[in-house]
């Protein structure tokens, strides 16, 4: 079982087919719980060594890896758990909807929460493996998300229905980036909480840094573009406060996450959390090989990941020079959603 999935976190729609085809089931939503086994080999739980491998089946018809994260030296709710690595990755990729999931072990009310942030979430299918064993015979038995999680409280209570939801494109008003500028508003100022060493006579508007400018001016460019995107892409409609963090490896690979928030608040996931999903997708290695982080947040945010951000990249990256930049809205807020398929 171990040696059916290859060690990626996304199979393509081709890809999917053929190991369908080599182990003669009739359909992908088949094929989901024959991989779980060998998704929990690609969990990373050192401290609880608890390995949680979770599958999803796209709308577009690929096929889509999640896994648990813990990172020794912070706090354990700073965790990545299967359900949200899975519904990052799928972010990551472009994908606008998760039809069906199977995952190793019920998951823990924190994650149906979290579940609960798609549009039409509670029809979403889980098929827990460990209560099936090996009796597949006749074929997988999914169920709806609503029946372990009844009643639940959702998007529905506090958004509107033209608010756009987890996996729904995002646009959250921000300027864009001037060729050679950091971040931009019309009406801010050159500010620095740091040492900044700007190009000789390239001057920036509303630049604002906490941290030491990066010595490779062209990598700093290239992550705070990457990070200022992850902050455009975030979903924040509860707090208003969305952000973004890009993180380069040492080949120069960048990898960026934006924050997910959930109407109940605690399941939200941070920001340094989903480009940690992204580096771990993309088959970055090991933590250590992580040497540039950027964060964007608004400059004056009622929710702050600066602080967490640090914490978590100096656990797992002692080496990473992390750096912050804040940035306002644009005048008249956020961009108005664009929703497509149905949605």
């Amino acid at each position: 079982m171990d040696q059916i999935l290859p060690k990626k976190f996304v199979l393509e729609v081709e890809e999917a087919q053929s190991i369908r085809q080599s182990l003669n089931l009739p359909s992908v939503l088949h094929l989901l719980p024959s991989l779980v086994q060998s998704a929990q080999s690609l969990a990373r739980p050192p401290i609880s060594n608890f390995f949680v491998g979770a599958v999803g089946l796209g709308s577009d018809g690929r096929v889509f890896i999640g896994v648990n994260l813990e990172f020794p030296g912070v706090p354990l709710h700073h965790s990545v758990h299967a359900e949200q690595f899975l519904l990052t990755n799928l972010a990551v990729h472009g994908c606008p909807r998760l039809l069906s999931l199977a995952v190793s072990d019920a998951p823990c009310g924190h994650c149906r929460q979290f579940l609960q942030e798609l549009r039409d979430g509670s029809s979403l299918e889980i098929l827990v493996t460990s209560h099936v064993g090996g009796n597949l015979d006749k074929g997988p038995s999914f169920k709806p998300l609503s029946e372990i999680l009844p009643n639940p409280f959702g998007p529905h209570d506090l958004l509107g229905k033209e608010i756009p939801l987890l996996l729904e494109p995002h646009n959250n008003g921000f300027s864009l980036l001037p060729k050679n500028a950091v971040y931009v508003d019309e009406n801010s100022s050159n500010l620095c909480n740091g040492e900044c060493e700007l190009s000789s006579g390239n001057e920036i508007s509303g630049q604002l840094s906490n941290g030491n400018w990066e010595k490779n001016e062209k990598d700093g460019i290239l992550l705070r573009k990457a990070a200022f995107e992850a902050a455009n892409n975030a979903h924040a409609p509860y707090s208003g406060c969305p952000s973004g963090v890009a993180l380069m490896d040492s080949e120069g690979k960048v990898y960026k996450g934006s924050y997910l928030e959930s109407a109940a608040y605690n399941p939200s996931l941070g920001p340094v959390q989903a480009a940690l999903v992204a580096y771990v997708a993309g088959g970055g290695g090991g933590y250590e090989r992580i040497l540039a982080a950027v964060l964007v947040e608004l400059e004056e945010a009622k929710v702050k990941q600066e602080d967490t951000a640090r914490l978590i990249l100096k656990a797992v990256s002692p080496r990473c020079e992390f750096t912050a930049f804040y940035c306002r809205p644009a005048k008249n807020g956020p961009a108005k959603p664009n929703l497509v398929g149905g949605y």
